[in-house]
């Protein structure tokens, strides 16, 4: 059993005991429920730097990188060195984050706030506009194409923005759907944890131009972005480089000043 497969086991078993324990009627009542939505996908083709920066305590593949920092500060960061958005972990197991995470972040900061997290019920989807999400995270790994299709209809009639990620080419065929926003490469391989650039450079001729390209995992310099632009991605996804550090918000400022450069 990999990695991945671990975590869609513990996920289900966490699932099923909130559906027993939480009405859905409870998440629709949560103010940030009517709350009107931002978009990623829009805000990445305004952007000239489409960095959405992540709020990560720890990772399967590194352990702790970072259990000191508050998400609330992180948040504030983020927007002032003026990232495109921000990714907020929610799984508690594996990553070291919880719901709360998310709605700190929410309450701290205007910026598009994807969650992820992994989804495999529709439970799920309603939770995260509860909480404040702005857009949902779709793994092709772990879901059917029936199951892409529902959940990101779902997601849509919510007005959450999709970002669908994809680790190789038979994901990527058998996900394209108009109800998604982003196609996301995670160059990571979810087997090895091996990360390779490529993965994105490969992918990224058979990605329609109708999605916001965006590229995930192994980012951590202004090079990496640089060379992954002539390809069309428009989003880069960071996740331990400035978290990683004493401050994140800062790191990612030095990021971004450097990119502009």
């Amino acid at each position: 059993m990999n990695i991945l497969d671990k975590i869609v086991a513990d996920k289900q078993k966490e699932v099923k005991l909130k559906k027993e324990l939480i009405p859905l009627k409870a998440y629709e009542q949560l103010p940030f429920f009517e709350r009107k939505t931002t978009s990623l996908s829009n805000t990445l083709l305004k952007s000239n730097t489409g960095i959405v920066a992540e709020f990560k305590r720890k990772s399967p593949s590194k352990s702790v990188i970072n259990n000191k920092v508050d998400v609330s500060d992180v948040a504030i960061g983020y927007q002032q060195a003026g990232v495109s958005g921000m990714s907020v972990l929610t799984d508690e197991i594996y990553f070291g984050g919880t719901m709360d995470d998310l709605l700190n972040a929410r309450e701290a900061c205007n910026l598009p706030l994807l969650r992820k997290e992994f989804i495999i019920d529709e439970f799920q989807i309603i939770e995260s506009k509860a909480i404040g999400a702005d857009v949902i995270l779709l793994i092709a790994a772990i879901l059917t194409v029936d199951e892409i299709k529902q959940f990101s209809e779902l997601a849509k009639s919510l007005k959450l923005d999709v970002l669908l990620e994809v680790h190789n080419l038979e994901e990527l065929q058998k996900s394209i759907m108009p109800t998604i926003d982003m196609l996301g490469v995670n160059n990571r391989n979810l087997k090895t944890f091996e990360v390779s650039l490529e993965t994105s450079k490969v992918l990224s001729n058979h990605i329609p131009n109708d999605f916001v390209k965006v590229s995930e995992s192994g980012i951590s310099s202004v090079d990496a972005i640089k060379e992954l632009q002539p390809y069309g991605y428009k989003g880069f996804l960071i996740g331990e480089n400035f978290m990683k550090t004493d401050n994140p918000g800062l790191s990612a400022t030095e990021f971004i000043n450097t990119l502009n450069q």
